[in-house]
């Protein structure tokens, strides 16, 4: 089971909407579920994507292979793509974390506009959870 957070979703797919018909690629870290507010029905142990790291467009190196060489590999967990004209499924370019999100359009958070892949393709079962990190908002 992979647990994202709703907020992050949320950004996750303002962000492909906004950059539609190019796509994004980001990093994505966890945040422990015994640090969340309102996790308390999950593992205390259980990593949640939570945070994003802002993508960078303008480096050239990240538009040819689509990895963001500028967030440590040890910070991000996890990988966020969008397909604008695709299929949701991962690609060659995009099995490069354990987890890799995927967004298609309409960019909305359902089962057929995002999903959570292992690093061989394969889908994996995702909940998302209404919870926060304490004195945290992405919206502050």
């Amino acid at each position: 089971m992979v647990y994202a957070t709703r907020a992050l979703v949320d950004v996750l797919l303002d962000l492909a909407s906004d950059a539609d018909p190019n796509d994004v690629t980001t990093g994505v870290s966890v945040t422990p579920a015994s640090e969340l507010e309102g996790a308390d029905a999950i593992p205390p142990e259980t990593p949640v994507f939570t945070d994003f790291f802002l993508p960078d467009p303008d480096n050239p190196v990240n538009a040819v292979f689509g990895v963001d060489l500028s967030t440590p590999a040890r910070q991000a967990q996890g990988q966020f793509v969008s397909h604008p004209v695709g299929e949701l499924e991962v690609t060659r370019r995009d099995h490069l974390a354990e987890v890799v999100f995927v967004a298609v359009p309409p960019w909305a958070t359902d089962e057929r506009s995002f999903a959570a892949f292992d690093r061989s393709g394969n889908r994996q079962p995702l909940e998302i959870v209404d919870a926060s990190p304490p004195g945290q908002s992405l919206t502050d």
